[in-house]
């Protein structure tokens, strides 16, 4: 890079980082009829049975030798696009250092924030950038204002583990009564509709509930707008957490119907690893307190809400080619390709006396990811050693939950490049398990 009177211009400094979405090849002739709009349910059904398209997609990312891994919902694999983007991003700043960080960076963030507020079809200020998900919601509870004694405040027993506890100190801290719906290992979207109803119900003071869109626990998806329209109709203030939902599942914002909500983009969004979002639909600031030490008198900048000090810089620039390449593959496309590969093993397994698959009782509460257990062997020990099992003597590494009401489990989460013989090989095991 040449100096200009002592200094870089922005051009100058973005120049080396042209690696990325503008040389993405996506997969070919096949792919044009259902990319640039066309997207439609049956297309993407179809879709997601083509194995020569899904191979195309998957020759895009760096695959691990020597085990078969399930457990692709802790944090995505970045596609070969964006990893050299976020490595010449990263090559850049470790250059340019403060030059760039003081001088430029605000505005490229700023492109970022754009780019993920136009996925999420909200305006730029009602989005902020945080380190992840759990920061985003973590904040929302902690600073959440105007709770009294009288008060009541609701999660669920498929939320996050340490959501939960958190909704549970603010109780403890306001004074206020906590209750905790615990729902069916198995549930449709009437059965979690009425659960939360029913909640309601007995509660008449609730001033505060979580929803999880999708749970991190076995993939069930709670019907976020249906829940959240009946709350706004009791005054009742809703929190979302959609830490594994997005990318998952296509959607926007608008779509849910609720005032708050946590992102993680390390996910199924498939960005380097520390990038979250939060996002507070515009006017509903006042009742979140800022960050300790920020101050928003107006209470017009979803920024203090949060203080994420110095970030990966890298990494916020590497979000523009990560939505590049989601939306290249089409979100619609990504949730029917993980919901089939999730059919492949789950209804085979549904035929397995001594198999218990958790998730969904009906389709539209199914995600990429489900959950099972051995019947009757739902203790922490049981399925630790479950799963230990499972990596030792078959090669297939997958991760226990524990915080069900109805007891642990193991979670299988396929990836977009995950095949059917990989999950023929888990149906195979499932069935010598005893």
């Amino acid at each position: 890079m040449k100096k200009t009177s002592g200094t870089f211009t922005r051009r100058q400094v973005l120049g080396g980082l042209a690696v990325g979405a503008g040389s993405l090849v996506l997969p070919g002739v096949r792919a044009q009829q259902f990319m640039g709009g066309s997207e439609s349910t049956a297309n993407s059904d179809r879709l997601a049975m083509d194995e020569a398209f899904w191979r195309d997609v998957g020759s895009h990312y760096e695959r691990a030798d020597g085990i078969i891994n399930l457990e692709h919902g802790y944090w995505g694999k970045m596609a070969r696009p964006v990893l050299e983007r976020y490595i010449a991003a990263t090559q850049m700043v470790n250059k340019q250092l403060s030059v760039y960080a003081r001088k430029h960076y605000g505005r490229d963030m700023a492109e970022s924030v754009e780019r993920v507020a136009g996925a999420l079809n909200v305006s730029a200020d009602e989005i902020v950038l945080t380190r992840n998900a759990t920061e985003s919601i973590q904040n929302l509870i902690r600073q959440y204002q105007g709770l009294t004694a009288d008060d009541t405040v609701l999660f669920a027993d498929i939320d996050y583990p340490s959501f939960q506890q958190t909704m549970q100190w603010l109780a403890d801290t306001e004074g206020t009564t906590a209750v905790v719906v615990n729902l069916p290992g198995r549930a449709s979207q009437q059965m979690i509709f009425d659960a939360y109803i029913s909640a309601f119900d007995a509660n008449p003071n609730l001033k505060l509930i979580l929803l999880t869109h999708v749970s991190n626990q076995h993939g069930l998806v709670v019907p976020v707008a249906r829940i959240a329209a009946e709350a706004r109709t009791r005054g009742i203030d809703v929190i979302c957490d959609n830490a594994q939902s997005w990318g998952l599942l296509d959607y926007t914002m608008p779509e849910l119907q609720v005032d708050w909500a946590g992102f993680n983009l390390h996910k199924w969004i498939g960005a380097p690893v520390g990038v979250g979002a939060l996002y507070m639909r515009r006017g509903t600031l006042e009742k979140v307190l800022p960050y300790p030490g920020e101050t928003d008198h107006d209470n017009t900048r979803i920024g203090a809400r949060v203080h994420t000090a110095t970030s990966n810089f890298a990494a916020i620039l590497a979000v523009p080619a990560a939505l590049d390449f989601h939306e290249s593959v089409g979100g619609a496309n990504k949730e029917a390709r993980l919901r089939y590969l999730r059919g492949l093993w789950t209804t085979e397994a549904d035929t397995l006396p001594h198999i218990e698959v958790l998730g969904g009782a009906d389709e539209t509460s199914w995600t990429g990811m489900a959950s099972f257990r051995l019947r009757g062997q739902s203790s922490p020990a049981e399925v630790r050693a479950l799963q230990q099992r499972l990596e030792q003597e078959y090669g297939i590494f997958t991760v226990a939950r524990y915080e069900l009401s109805s007891g642990a489990c193991i979670r299988v989460t396929p990836q977009v490049f995950t095949t059917p013989d990989e999950l023929a090989q888990l149906v195979a095991a499932l069935k010598t398990l005893q």
